[in-house]
């Protein structure tokens, strides 16, 4: 019986953001987040998507933004490798060049404007409102959150692609 304790008691756990984008690919995350917040603006339309797949997606971007706050939080703790030298600015995505050269930068300044259950909020809205046709939409600013977003996706995979160590 002690053996099943110390196997299990020695099992690595995952990072959600690796498990994260084992389901979602960045490229894919990012093209169902502008869906998403493209109908939720849009309002004379729906996005027509199973909306199953929909609220997985809402539920796995609500678990990365908590693994998101938790890495803004322990950011001094943790150094990124160096990243790799890009040619193309549009490999950045959203973040400036100090960003991309410490990705944990993303997620402070991040939870720094908003809190989790602002983005909580956010993400709930978008989803809300590109389920349905409305006429009077969404009544707060959305583009901010959006970025944030978009820029900690980014950050989240190149700190998983170049790997970090604890200082």
């Amino acid at each position: 019986m002690k053996n099943k304790k110390t196997a299990v008691g020695s099992v690595k756990k995952k990072c959600f953001i690796e498990t994260f984008f084992q389901t979602h690919d960045l490229v894919t995350a990012k093209q169902m987040l502008s869906s998403i917040m493209q109908y939720a603006v849009n309002g004379k339309d729906w996005l027509k998507k199973d909306s199953s797949v929909i609220l997985q997606f809402h539920e796995s971007l609500n678990l990365f933004i908590r693994e998101g706050y938790m890495i803004s939080k322990k950011a001094n703790k943790w150094q990124v490798n160096a990243a790799p030298y890009i040619s193309s600015p549009m490999m950045k995505g959203y973040m400036s060049d100090k960003e991309y050269e410490n990705p944990t930068l993303v997620f402070k300044r991040a939870f720094k404007e908003y809190s989790i259950q602002e983005y909580d909020y956010f993400i709930s809205g978008i989803v809300y409102f590109s389920q349905q046709m409305y006429r009077n939409g969404p009544e707060s600013n959305l583009v901010r959150p959006y970025i944030h977003l978009l820029k900690m996706l980014d950050a989240a995979y190149l700190m998983l692609e170049g790997g970090v160590q604890k200082k």
